[in-house]
């Protein structure tokens, strides 16, 4: 098959696992940066021009698409679904994963378990808001902010007022959430391909760090998701419907939370922790789909 990788940079783990897998198993894989991609719309010949040919070729498309160039990648995305081709993940998928609000709404509808969240159109009743979620400490979040970047614990009344009145002179629409202290500064991520959880690690926050991502530093190990963890990953995923993605969870006293499901995610982590070879899986998923 043509396999186009669309990825802004052809040296990122992940990009390269997916170029490496994809050419082992007797593919063509290119890297096509979608920000140089011209969109054509015609009558019943929906088209992309990148460089200097059409892509009319492509047989699947993987897109690893950065949260900034999320309106131009996910266009790119969906001109190819116009043309048949087949994609891990769709451009709907993508947007409603990266809204923060959008996925906890369809999450909850979806009797998935998460902190208890507010969204507030900017209010200086804090105390009210703060009372909703069991009062601080609370999470605070940009709607759209990605690697733990734009995530804040307010651990009292005046300091979750300063961040919010912040975010609103920055226009920057945020939830507030409650504050998970059992969590102890450490998540869960299942990696799902095809519906299936196929690795998971523990992911664990630097010293003095509330935030376990990897990019500020966590630190990852393999572990075994109980049963209930693994249930709970496969419906969210299901719920925003992402055949591959990153779900996020943190462990409570009252059973696994949904933090969030990420649409990219990246394999690095997760194949160093569980030495599994995720970006395989993802190339078979697309050889069985495909055919």
């Amino acid at each position: 098959m043509n396999i186009v990788i669309l990825s802004r940079n052809s040296q990122l783990y992940s990009t390269r696992r997916l170029i490496e897998e994809g050419e082992n198993r007797g593919h063509d894989v290119e890297v096509i940066d979608p920000l140089k991609c011209d969109i054509i719309i015609e009558q019943e010949k929906p088209t992309i021009y990148y460089k200097d040919r059409y892509l009319d070729y492509v047989d699947a498309v993987i897109p690893r698409i950065g949260a900034s160039v999320t309106f131009y990648g996910c266009a790119v995305v969906r001109q190819f679904e116009m043309m048949n081709v087949f994609t891990t993940v769709t451009s709907d998928a993508i947007i409603r994963s990266r809204d923060k609000l959008r996925s906890f709404q369809r999450l909850s509808k979806a009797g998935v378990g998460m902190p208890k969240t507010v969204f507030t159109n900017y209010s200086r009743d804090v105390e009210e808001v703060l009372d909703h979620v069991g009062g601080p400490p609370v999470i605070i979040k940009l709607l759209e902010g990605t690697q733990g970047l734009g995530v804040v614990l307010a651990e009292s009344k005046n300091a979750a007022e300063s961040v919010l009145e912040a975010f609103n002179g920055l226009q920057a629409r945020a939830l507030v959430q409650e504050f998970i202290a059992e969590a102890k500064g450490a998540d869960l991520r299942a990696l799902i391909v095809d519906g299936q959880v196929v690795g998971a690690m523990k992911r664990q926050g630097k010293e003095g760090e509330f935030r376990s991502n990897l990019h500020r530093g966590g630190k990852a190990n393999l572990i075994k998701l109980t049963e209930e963890e693994l249930k709970l990953a496969i419906k969210a995923a299901r719920a925003l419907k992402l055949p591959v993605c990153g779900v996020d969870m943190l462990q409570s006293t009252r059973g696994p939370l949904i933090m969030e499901v990420n649409s990219t995610p990246g394999l690095e982590g997760i194949e160093g922790a569980t030495q599994k070879n995720i970006a395989r899986a993802i190339i078979t998923y697309i050889e069985r789909n495909r055919r």
